[in-house]
């Protein structure tokens, strides 16, 4: 049977290794997106376990929100990267700064 201290430290788990991959790896751009999105998978993991523990509705559909907020952040992370590739054949995070008008 799985407790809800099973679901914290997973959730503890991914959040430590987003938090990992934004600190140790600033170059490319693909990187830090997946370590932002593991961050947020880890925020959906605590509310969905509260959510259930608690027996309460609450937590889910702020879990629909931060999905919404995360596919955003997604589409236009990859926008800029797009742009970014185009202008310069490069998907270093230094790059963006060449991109000021």
């Amino acid at each position: 049977m799985l407790t809800l201290a099973h679901y914290l430290i997973l959730a503890a788990i991914l959040f430590a290794t987003g938090i990992a991959g934004i600190l140790f790896n600033r170059k490319n751009l693909i990187t830090l997106l997946m370590s932002i999105e593991l961050v947020l998978l880890a925020v959906n993991t605590n509310f969905i376990a509260f959510s259930h523990y608690l027996q309460s509705m609450a937590g889910q559909v702020f879990v629909f929100f931060i999905l919404t907020v995360a596919a955003a952040e997604s589409a236009i992370g990859l926008a800029i990267l797009v742009a970014l590739f185009r202008n310069r054949k490069s998907i270093h995070v230094d790059d963006i700064s060449t991109l000021k008008g």
